[in-house]
């Protein structure tokens, strides 16, 4: 199949999709362990600021990236 006139491989696209989704569910698990786990106090504290940074630059990335999917597919939608 062809998107913008490059050809790509749609059943290797929906295997990617599935695997992004089991570790977005798996980092959001981890995530979970931690807010409950800890008080935002003492990740503040304790936790490295470089690691936190890191951690919400990827998060800030995967929030963007998904957001432009979710507009187009609320924007067919309509």
């Amino acid at each position: 199949m062809q998107s913008g006139g490059k050809k790509i491989d749609v059943a290797r696209l929906k295997a990617d999709l599935a695997a992004a989704r089991v570790e977005l569910l798996s980092a959001h698990c981890a995530t979970d362990r931690i807010r409950l786990r800890y008080s935002l106090q003492d990740i503040l504290h304790f936790g490295e600021q470089s690691e936190l940074k890191k951690a919400i630059h990827s998060a800030d990335a995967l929030c963007r990236f998904y957001s432009q999917i979710e507009a187009h597919i609320s924007h067919k939608e309509e």
